[in-house]
Formats: C-alpha cells, sequence, structure tokens
C-alpha cells in the first residue's frame, strides 16, 4: 500500500534540542509533518491545536518523564489512540516493560540508527493507515447496509398498498365464487392465496426493515383478541380450502389486550399461513384462545408435517439470541418467524412451540390481558 507521508503529523517530545533538531531533520526529508516540544506542558499544547497521529518520546523530560506522560495521555479521550514510540538511553529489561505497560507500542535505544529509526515509525504509520482504510470501509459498509434497508422500506411500503388491494378484491371474488357455477372458483382460490403470500411477504419485510431502522412506530390499543382473529381467520379460508383444510376456532369471549393491532394481525396471519402450508390436505388446524392467569393465550395446532429435532434446534438458537435483528441471515427461518417472535418479545409476551415430525405442531404465544387501571 502506497502511503503519502505527507499527510501524517509526527510529534517529537525531547528536552534536548539537538536531538530534537535532529530528529526532526531526519522525519521532514521523509516529507512527514513534525511538530516539537521540549516539556510536558509545551506537548499538551500542541496536542491541542494539532492533530498528531504519532509521538516519539523522550523518557527523561527534565523535571519529569515520558512514562508518567504517556499514561496520562491514554486516560484522556482525545489521545488514546494516538500510538507513542520511546527514544531513552535507558534500556534494561525493566525499562523496556515499564514503556509498554505506560501505553507505548515501540522503544528505540539512544544512540539509535537512523534506518531502524525510520522503519519503526513507518510501521506504526502503516498500521494507522490500515486502521483508517478499515474505518472508512466499515462506515461506507454500514451506510450502504442503511440504505439498503432503506430501499426495501421504500420498496416493501410501495408495493404493500396495491397488493393489499388485490388481496381485498381476490378475497371478495372468493367469496361470489363460491355460489357462481362458472368453474372458476379454484382459479379464483388460488389468486387469492398468491395475493395473501405476497402481502404476508411484503408486510413481513416492511416491519423488519423499519424496525431495524428505528422506523417502526407502535400504537398500541386495546383488543378484543376473540373478534381479531375471527377477521384474520376469515381471510385466509380461501387459501386453506385449497388444500381443503378446516379451520376450527375455539376461542373464549371476552379476552383484552393492549397491543398494536396492525402488528397483531401479522403475527397471526404468519402463524395461520405457517400452519396451513404445513399441513396435509384434507386435515384440520385449531386455533384455541383461552385465559391462563394474566395471560391471554393463542395456540395453533396442526396435524401436518412437523418439525425434526435438528429445526427445532436451530429455531431454539434463534429465538435464544433474539436481540439483534439479523434473521435474514439464517436459511430456512424467514421473515414470517421472527415477525411472531420479536414483536410478541417486545411487547413482554411470550412465544412457545412444540412438534414432532411427522404428526404436527403446536405453536403459540401469550400476551398480558389488558389492565383497566393501567388504562385509564
Amino acid at each position: 500500500m502506497e502511503i503519502d507521508f505527507s499527510l501524517y503529523n509526527i510529534l517529537i517530545v525531547e528536552d534536548s534540542e539537538v536531538n530534537l533538531f535532529m530528529l526532526k531533520g531526519i522525519l521532514e526529508r521523509e516529507s512527514f509533518r513534525v511538530f516539537s516540544a521540549l516539556d510536558e506542558f509545551a506537548a499538551l499544547e500542541t496536542l491541542e491545536k494539532e492533530r498528531i497521529d504519532l509521538i516519539l518520546m523522550d523518557v527523561m523530560l527534565g523535571d519529569s518523564n515520558g512514562y508518567d506522560l504517556t499514561l496520562r495521555l491514554k486516560s484522556m479521550d482525545p489521545y488514546q489512540h494516538i500510538p507513542v514510540i520511546f527514544i531513552t538511553h535507558l534500556r534494561s529489561p525493566e525499562d523496556v516493560v515499564r514503556g509498554f505497560d505506560s501505553g507505548g507500542v515501540d522503544y528505540v535505544a539512544k544512540p539509535f540508527n537512523k534506518m531502524e529509526l525510520l522503519q519503526r515509525i513507518k510501521h506504526q504509520i502503516r498500521l494507522i493507515a490500515s486502521n483508517q482504510t478499515i474505518s472508512r470501509q466499515t462506515a461506507e459498509l454500514k451506510e450502504a447496509i442503511l440504505n439498503r434497508d432503506r430501499m426495501y422500506a421504500i420498496l416493501a411500503h410501495d408495493l404493500r398498498s396495491p397488493i393489499s388491494s388485490l388481496k381485498m378484491i381476490f378475497n371478495i371474488l372468493s367469496v361470489q365464487a363460491e355460489t357462481a357455477a362458472n368453474g372458476y372458483s379454484d382459479m379464483v382460490n388460488t389468486g387469492n392465496d398468491i395475493a395473501e403470500q405476497l402481502f404476508t411477504v411484503l408486510d413481513n419485510l416492511l416491519k423488519w426493515t423499519k424496525s431495524s431502522l428505528g422506523m417502526l412506530s407502535y400504537i398500541p390499543q386495546k383488543l378484543d383478541l376473540n373478534e381479531l382473529i375471527q377477521g384474520v381467520t376469515e381471510t385466509l379460508l380461501p387459501t386453506a380450502k385449497l388444500k381443503n383444510i378446516a379451520i376450527e376456532l375455539d376461542l373464549q369471549d371476552g379476552l383484552e389486550i393492549f397491543f398494536d393491532v396492525d402488528i397483531m394481525k401479522s403475527i397471526l396471519r404468519n402463524l395461520m399461513m405457517n400452519a396451513v402450508k404445513f399441513s396435509h390436505n384434507d386435515s384440520a388446524i385449531t386455533l384455541n384462545l383461552h385465559r391462563e392467569q394474566e395471560w391471554a393465550v393463542v395456540e395453533i395446532i396442526d396435524t401436518g408435517i412437523g418439525m425434526s429435532p435438528a429445526v427445532q434446534e436451530q429455531l431454539n438458537k434463534q429465538i435464544a439470541r433474539e436481540g439483534a435483528v439479523t434473521p435474514m441471515h439464517d436459511q430456512g427461518k424467514g421473515l414470517g418467524l421472527w415477525v411472531v417472535y420479536h414483536f410478541i418479545h417486545t411487547h413482554g409476551g411470550k412465544f412457545f412451540f412444540e412438534s414432532e415430525e411427522h404428526n404436527g405442531s403446536r405453536v403459540g404465544f401469550k400476551v398480558k390481558l389488558v389492565n383497566d387501571d393501567l388504562i385509564a
């Protein structure tokens, strides 16, 4: 990597004017920009005024010493990152160890060899340049990821509205197709299923990107879970009919929660669509809603293909490390599960699942019932 040394500032802290003049001449011939200080006070004054990339520190500085000054610099936020190379007549192992303990990165004994000194300085400058390159690339990568997520959010938002309208049209057509004798019922139901799947994917993507960007707004309100479940189930009946799957509801009345209605619809839609997807033809799915002390419990039970032990272990690992918004990194897990777990967890609820391969699954969640004293 070619480095322009004129871009780097070096501070020489040396109480001998002769040594100071000699060091300054050596470094300036290599195009470094050099600053000098005869004592601790002058060194701190220069550091306040100039951006310093590297310090050449003499150990003996009259009434003070370079070790103590380095320790002081390493305790000050603006100067912690500046590498310090000690230059001194002291060369005992104890002095060398003390230099490194105080925060020095290298040690050159006087009288120094010019070429050795330059190589040690240039090595540190190359490390600085490499770190700057890494920091710059990291910042650029973070910005690229942020822009990608912004693009996802914009794309999902712009597509969600027309897909939502298309879904509504298919919902209406699928109901009307039940009484029509034109043979198009299956086609309408298939179109409705595709629209439902597209809407769910876009809805999940929108929530994931907005959550990762800190843009997702929560508008919790008092909800009747019974009514909400019935509404979501009704929109999914045409999808279930394609596989001749019956959806059986066992709902307890009067269970109210304090939750964001759009997010709860997404949670229910994801769990129900997963159950339909992994159920066998001509089977049934049961959705239970009941009270368990202060919790409202929703569970969806199917007799489908179930999950293998390996898949269940993978799922448990994802839940165990939930905290960072990173579900898309894991193959085979998808956004639907993340939407369910993340938002149930965010609202103080609990997600649970149990499954047996080839025999179906029981998946659900618990959320706190409304405390009217807190809502008032």
